[in-house]
This record gives C-alpha cells, structure tokens and sequence, in this order.
C-alpha cells in the first residue's frame, strides 16, 4: 500500500476559491494547501486526515483574507492517491464494454 501524492493548481478567482477548498478537503485526501503570488509561496497549510470543521475553520479564514488581499494567486492542493484504492476503483469497473 504505496501512498504518492500528487498537486491540483487552480487560479484563486474571487469566493469560488473557499468552496473549491472545501470540495478538496471533503474528499479526505488533502495533505497541504499552498497559495502563491507571482511565483511565491505566499502560504502553506499542513492538513492531516481528521480535519473537522472548527480546527478547519481558521485555516480557511486565513485563506480567504489571502485570496483577498493577493487577487492574482494561485492555490495549490497537494492531495493523496493510494495505488491500491487505485487498484481496487479500476477492477470494481469490470471489463469495460465494447463497441
């Protein structure tokens, strides 16, 4: 059970940035959030799985005031991926049908 990680990058475009965020971490799999000025690791925030709303919540003020004062940045989730969920989604399929 290798755990590999990979990044989701979007540009923070006004109030859709906190609900993009919250999507991310509801899925469980978000390890950090990164925001980024020109370039610039502006912030970063270390997640852990057991998140829950009120250790979350100031973490996501913090973001937003970011966002805010920044406008032209770009947020960065990196989120983790087990091979062996992988595994497990892609047989659960079955064969795929053909044409």
């Amino acid at each position: 059970m290798t755990e590999k990680t990979y990044w989701d990058s979007f540009k923070a475009e006004g109030e859709n940035v906190i609900a993009k965020i919250k999507g991310f971490i509801h899925e469980g799999n978000v390890r950090r959030v990164v925001i980024q000025h020109q370039g610039r690791t502006v912030a970063e925030f270390p997640l852990t799985a057991g998140v829950i709303g009120a250790v979350l919540a100031p973490v996501l003020a913090a973001i937003g005031a970011l966002v805010a004062l920044l406008q032209d940045c770009t947020i960065q989730v990196e989120r983790e991926k087990e091979d062996n969920q992988a595994n497990r989604a892609s047989s659960a399929d079955g064969p795929s049908p053909s044409s």
